[in-house]
């Protein structure tokens, strides 16, 4: 299995913990937070944390600054705009899919009435 480095495979990588996905989310809905914040809603020792966070600044889904003492923490969508742009056209084959399934179902609903 050929394994490459790219941008895309490291920010599925890091989609695939189920941890960095709640950090994004707390991200998206309550917008740039303190690292202590955001470790606070996780029962876990803070190195394991910093070592999440990590992973999400170095494929780009997060950006870090600091601010006086803290260290805020904020989302970068753009590499989850390029995840969209790949898995669209799996939608597009799944939609098409369902279209076809709803139309057998039309046809035999019809031939049952019929």
């Amino acid at each position: 299995m050929p394994t490459t480095d790219a941008p895309a495979d490291r920010v599925f990588a890091a989609l695939a913990s189920p941890v960095r996905r709640e950090v994004l989310r707390l991200l998206r809905d309550a917008g740039p937070q303190p690292v202590a914040r955001l470790a606070g809603s996780f029962d876990m020792a803070r190195p394991s944390f910093s070592e999440h966070l990590r992973v999400l600044r170095e494929c780009g889904l997060v950006s870090e600054r600091r601010v006086g003492r803290q260290r805020l923490y904020q989302l970068e969508a753009v590499p989850l705009t390029e995840v969209r742009d790949w898995l669209d056209p799996f939608e597009r084959f799944w939609r098409g899919k369902l279209t076809d399934l709803r139309t057998v179902l039309d046809t035999m609903d019809e031939d049952a009435d019929g």
